[in-house]
């Protein structure tokens, strides 16, 4: 019997062939068309237009906000001086509330340092390497739990009956083999150091780092507050770590609305719908920070939202009554309705109390 190959298209980010296939993703942008165009074209070709429009929508450009290039910058920076460290190497964590950034910043660290490899190297040279690892940490987490991660991303296979030294030394063998230089380990929160499984699991992800010759950089949501940091193990993480923190959008001063209005002229400027007018969602500014509470991770599902919406319904253009009809987060939602609430109070103090 012949062994299928491995369905590849659909395989996670936290396999190699996601991961490989994350990077060497680069989706064509489709041509604009205009209505004259468009209406020269076939039933067949008018669908498969908007397939792939679709498609594209579904995994709109990624933009580079202030964050992304601190995070690209700094961990740069940290791969460079750690290169020839034989311990006591730095590392970086990313934190902040959800829906603020924290995996597509490091994940496009990831990208952008594996490309940046290749280039130097040819493809001849970097045949066999695999640059990057990414992981993410399971809830409850033991130092076994995590060890198996490692070897899932590497496609090492895992028996019930294998220890957890073995798991680990196969893992940390292989990716000095592979020349990993860069180990990203998201939603590191699941480590609490408060339970012994979750301070040995920390003792883990230590003994990794000191083994395997990457940097290593974590991510997870109010790190700080999930006691990360306490006690010895966490001065040790404290110690070894530069962290950054990912942040809403403010929309206070003029500098800050302007950066917001930057941002969604980027996204704006990424759509290829036919009849919307350029310019039209920088105008709503002020109501997109609204609905989404300045979290870029919501900007972005609305935006694609209504794009898909409005292929689907053959309207092509992003409407605030079609960003209306769309549901983000719980997050943003609550965030919204509470601020609806509050200007209806101060137009009607007396609505609370009818």
């Amino acid at each position: 019997m012949v062994t299928p190959p491995p369905d590849t298209e659909h395989s996670p980010l936290t396999t190699k062939d996601g991961w490989r296939r994350f990077v060497d993703d680069a989706p064509a942008c489709p041509q604009w068309l205009s209505a004259c165009a468009r209406k020269r074209l076939t039933d067949q070709d008018r669908r498969a237009d908007d397939e792939a429009r679709l498609d594209y929508h579904a995994r709109l450009v990624v933009v580079a906000t202030p964050t992304v290039r601190k995070i690209f910058t700094t961990g740069r920076r940290l791969v460079l001086l750690n290169r020839h460290q034989i311990s006591g190497r730095r590392g970086l964590i990313v934190t902040g509330q959800a829906g603020t950034g924290k995996t597509t910043a490091i994940t496009q660290l990831g990208r952008n340092h594996e490309l940046l490899v290749r280039q130097r190297l040819g493809a001849a040279a970097f045949d066999g390497r695999l640059p990057v690892v990414y992981v993410t940490v399971p809830p409850r987490a033991t130092p076994k739990m995590l060890a198996i991660e490692f070897a899932r991303f590497l496609g090492i296979p895992v028996f019930r009956s294998d220890t957890q030294t073995a798991i680990t030394n196969a893992v940390c063998d292989l990716l000095i083999k592979l020349r990993v230089e860069l180990a990203l380990v998201d939603e590191i929160h699941n480590i609490s150091l408060a339970t012994r499984a979750g301070a040995e699991a920390s003792d883990q992800l230590k003994y990794l780092s000191e083994r395997i010759p990457a940097t290593f950089v974590l991510a997870g949501i109010e790190v700080g507050a999930s006691g990360l940091f306490s006690g010895v193990r966490g001065q040790q993480i404290a110690g070894r770590y530069t962290l950054t923190e990912t942040e809403p959008f403010a929309y206070g001063t003029t500098t800050q609305r302007q950066q917001w209005r930057q941002l969604i002229a980027s996204m704006e400027e990424s759509l290829r719908l036919h009849r919307h007018k350029s310019g039209s969602l920088t105008k709503l500014d002020a109501y997109l920070h609204e609905r989404t509470d300045g979290a870029i991770g919501s900007l972005s599902q609305l935006i694609r939202g209504a794009a898909t919406e409005v292929i689907l319904d053959g309207s092509e253009a992003i409407t605030r009554k079609t960003l209306e009809g769309i549901t983000v987060d719980q997050n943003a939602e609550a965030a919204h309705r509470q601020r609806r609430r509050r200007r209806k109070t101060r137009r009607d103090p007396d609505a609370d109390a009818a």
